[in-house]
């Protein structure tokens, strides 16, 4: 009976250590994805002047610059700080976008995206190891997917809302819609400045005390360490997925437009999908338990591409019913497929380590915009669309060795013993 007690205590002792450090995370979640201008800028784009092409460009510079941003800046964040990263990305974001509410010029939008492309870098993976370390130092990682999925639903929702606010204001005015956009993460940043604290790669809590040996090696060297063959495999794969769900987003509005949907109904639709992206994330956990990531990554890669077939019939209808009921699914993938990634790299170069792998899931998200825009101004939006789905079926292809052979994805050598025996 007192063991019995004892656990009870402990458990939620662990709840109320999670929840101190969640808390800030949450509201940090839904400022900065309250974003006005995600669900109609490639529309503000396209009255900007700019051609399809000239869209792709952008969004594949954006992806691109973020993807080659993202190796110092993980360094950078293991040295001065995640939260510092964090800080300075968010606030150049919000520079840029100030910029391009204010600008028409194609060549100062280049800049902006740029600009924009290394504060995500900046963000990119300090977020996710500067919460993941936190949770280690209160020894509350195992509820890590539950609390990722918050964060993401969160988030997502968020991103929703604001979409939709997002058209209502556009009928204000553009400038309202960019400056609502950078005050909210200016707040963002208020936010983590106030109630999160400060966390380095020095300040590693995860790695067995016989890894001492490997404290001053480089974040090069423990990738090599941690590098299996098939968490490689897993590292491509999904960027290849985020790859066809990133650009395929973006573009249904373009399709959606081409098919007959106004600019008040395409707000709507990619709002939806932000609410229904949100709320999926939350079978994570039971999806994680019940199937695993070994089946759920292919499954998510089929939906994939299922969406962008019914997308290529050209019936408006058709589009928004693939998109609202497929694109759910992915989201719940990469919740799961970020806590395969958080365990198996150490914590003194974790935001290094996500950041390379950011690199690579935004230099494969980057030149599917390229892919994706040429498909869809030499095919026509509806045929690019369909076209584009061999994408997600190469993905496929590429992780069934490990899917049949369950070759292992993390390695033990970060785990400390505690944390092996659970």
């Amino acid at each position: 009976m007192t063991g019995t007690t004892e656990a009870l205590g402990g458990s939620a002792a662990v709840d109320d250590a999670a929840r101190s450090v969640t808390r800030p995370f949450y509201v940090y979640a839904v400022l900065a994805n309250s974003l006005f201008q995600r669900g109609v800028f490639v529309i503000f784009l396209y009255q900007r002047g700019f051609s399809a092409g000239q869209v792709a460009l952008l969004q594949t510079l954006l992806y691109l610059v973020s993807g080659l941003a993202e190796l110092p800046t993980g360094v950078i964040a293991d040295r001065i700080g995640r939260r510092a990263s964090i800080v300075i990305g968010q606030m150049l974001i919000a520079g840029c976008l100030l910029g391009q509410g204010t600008f028409s010029n194609y060549w100062v939008f280049l800049a902006l995206f740029i600009g924009q492309g290394v504060g995500m870098a900046c963000v990119s993976g300090s977020d996710t190891a500067l919460l993941y370390d936190l949770l280690v130092r209160r020894g509350a990682t195992a509820g890590y997917i539950k609390i990722k999925s918050r964060f993401t639903m969160l988030g997502t929702v968020a991103s929703g809302a604001a979409i939709v606010l997002g058209g209502q204001l556009q009928q204000i005015s553009w400038g309202v819609v960019y400056v609502g956009s950078a005050a909210c993460l200016v707040l963002a940043v208020v936010v983590l400045m106030s109630r999160v604290p400060e966390i380095r790669g020095a300040d590693a809590v995860d790695e067995q005390e016989g890894a001492e040996g490997h404290g001053d090696a480089t974040a090069w060297r423990a990738m090599l360490r941690v590098a299996t063959p098939a968490l490689v495999t897993l590292v491509v794969v999904s960027g290849l997925m985020h790859a066809t769900l990133t650009p395929y987003i973006i573009f249904a509005q373009k399709t959606l437009s081409d098919q007959g949907a106004d600019t008040a109904w395409v707000s709507v639709v990619i709002s939806a999908g932000f609410f229904v992206g949100g709320l999926t994330p939350l079978l994570s956990d039971r999806a994680d338990r019940r199937i695993g990531y070994r089946v759920i990554v292919p499954v998510s890669l089929l939906t994939l591409a299922a969406a962008l077939a019914l997308s290529g019939l050209g019936l408006v209808w058709v589009t928004i019913a693939a998109f609202l009921a497929l694109v759910g699914i992915p989201e719940i993938t990469a919740v799961i497929v970020d806590n395969v990634f958080n365990e198996a790299v150490p914590s003194r170069h974790r935001a290094s380590l996500l950041s390379m792998i950011a690199f690579v899931e935004s230099a494969l998200i980057g030149l599917g915009y390229l892919v994706l825009g040429a498909l869809m101004d030499g095919l026509g939006s509806s045929v690019g669309m369909a076209t584009y789905a061999v994408v997600p079926l190469l993905a496929c292809l590429l992780w069934l060795p490990v899917l049949f052979r369950g070759a292992r994805v993390t390695t033990e050598i970060e785990k400390p013993a505690d944390q092996k025996a659970s």
